[in-house]
């Protein structure tokens, strides 16, 4: 997404020459002649649109500072580079004293400035990162934190709102990867234990023989082993909020004890002789059908009716790829910064291949598969070859569902496709063409990897390996040759 820069600037050519340069480097620019007109548009409702501000000192009864001011009043997190005829160490620490977060002198070099842009977002970056994760360590993460504005989205976060108000277990349901623990960071954040302990127990994570003891804790001596008494996960939650990922582990011996904690606000460490009171907010997460496994018996339909008062089901995140554009951003941004690289685009090839996948391993899967386009890119520029595995899995799927549709509509579909049956053996590439004559290497060239695809079912490693060419080389034959628009 272009960036918007407001240049506040009394001297008509020098607004001029900064807005032709920003254009150049693509950068778009509104501008602003007097401290009066800055103020006013920095008041108005469209001032967050706003992601940096060059800002002259002098400009007018109403000076720069003035701005700068009402600036970090409204807008605390908008990055302001002052601008100044006026070069002097005083000067420069008058401006950054009061919140600027670079000082150019005039004339302005647009190298400089460029580099002072970028450094710029780069930091304003990193701080909105640190002040994200500083909420989230200290239970004060928000649903304003949350990345997503698709309508599946929006209608689980108004539901975790009237959630949060109340101090009844609420029961997130979803597939793996989908992100809920960040949600119940969220609803905690959003409550009235906000800022008070958060305590992740991941049920099935537990060896089975130390359920007992890691979350309800243990007296000194109560067992082989127990050299000191323990304090379980409930009593460390005290106050707070503790979240049961996974609950559908816990053994049903365990169980049991859950139920009663949530019943009595009690809790039995092993080998104590007296109960120990908590207040804890039960938030409990599962990708497994709950009901179903009290039907099968592997679950307490007690427990299950205790944790279920309030169920919220989380998206997955193919019936919300409305939001995959932000996420990406979201993801790439933090990914960069914690690489300690310069922040890199995505194409909008890259973006559509994305889009286009289905993610059976949802956010998680999304960010982990960024993370390595990240290091496999060159330039500052992620493109869809960055993605072998998805851009694989992509035309693989399609190459199966043509197969698919071919034999269904012979009456020959089967539950399966392996490389005997995707096509029939008799299909060659011939060097000849209907009159004799000998095709050309492009034409053949073309069917070889159209027959090869097919063969090895899009799996364009095998391809490239059999061929005997690189898989960029590959990419860029398939595209040349429009392979994958007559694949999708």
């Amino acid at each position: 997404m272009t960036k918007l820069i407001l240049i506040v600037e009394d001297e008509l050519n020098q607004r001029k020459m900064l807005k032709f340069a920003l254009n150049k480097v693509g950068f778009d620019v509104e501008e602003a002649s007097n401290g009066q007109e800055a103020i006013a548009i920095l008041s108005g409702e469209g001032a967050t649109r706003f992601d940096l501000i060059l800002l002259d000192m002098v400009i007018g009864e109403i000076s720069g500072r003035d701005v700068l001011n009402h600036v970090k009043e409204t807008l605390p997190n908008m990055p302001v580079i002052v601008l100044t005829g006026h070069s002097s160490v005083d000067n420069a620490v008058e401006a950054m004293r009061g919140g600027a977060i670079d000082f150019i002198s005039k004339p302005v070099e647009v190298e400089r400035l460029k580099v002072s842009i970028d450094n710029a977002f780069r930091m304003n970056r990193l701080s909105g990162e640190v002040s994200r994760l500083s909420r989230k360590w200290s239970g004060q993460l928000g649903f304003a934190d949350l990345i997503g504005a698709s309508e599946a989205m929006n209608k689980a976060v108004n539901l975790a709102k009237k959630g949060a108000d109340s101090h009844i277990p609420i029961l997130l349901e979803g597939e793996s990867g989908v992100g809920k623990e960040v949600f119940a960071r969220a609803i905690q954040g959003e409550s009235d234990r906000s800022g008070k302990a958060f305590i992740v127990v991941n049920c099935g994570a537990i060896p089975r023989n130390l359920v007992e003891s890691i979350l309800f804790g243990h007296e000194k001596g109560a067992f082989t082993g127990a050299m000191e008494k323990h304090m379980g996960k409930f009593q460390e939650a005290d106050g707070g909020t503790i979240f049961l990922d996974e609950i559908g582990e816990l053994p049903l011996e365990m169980q049991v004890k859950l139920l009663r904690v949530l019943q009595e606000g009690q809790v039995d460490p092993v080998g104590s002789r007296e109960m120990v009171k908590v207040d804890v907010r039960v938030i409990s997460a599962t990708n497994r059908r709950l009901k179903d496994m009290v039907e099968a018996g592997e679950f307490r339909e007690d427990l299950f009716y205790r944790l279920n008062i309030f169920p919220i089901q989380l998206p997955p995140l193919r019936d919300r790829k409305g939001d995959i554009e932000r996420l990406v951003a979201h993801f790439v941004e933090n990914i960069c910064i914690s690489e300690g690289c310069p922040n890199k685009e995505t194409s909008a090839e890259a973006m559509d291949l994305l889009t286009s996948y289905n993610w059976p391993g949802n956010v998680r899967q999304l960010e982990n598969a960024l993370f390595r386009a990240v290091i496999l890119s060159e330039g500052d520029v992620i493109s869809s070859v960055d993605f072998p595995q998805i851009l694989s899995n992509v035309n693989r799927q399609a190459v199966l569902n043509k197969a698919s549709e071919g034999a269904a509509r012979a009456g020959e579909c089967e539950a399966e496709y392996d490389e005997g049956n995707i096509f029939e053996a008799d299909e060659n590439v011939s060097a000849l063409d209907s009159h004799g004559d000998i095709r050309s290497f492009q034409e053949v060239e073309k069917d070889m990897i159209s027959f090869s695809m097919k063969k090895y079912n899009g799996r364009m490693s095998d391809v490239a390996r059999r061929l005997g060419v690189g898989r960029s080389t590959l990419y860029r034959k398939v595209a040349e040759f429009g392979l994958d628009e007559e694949k999708l």
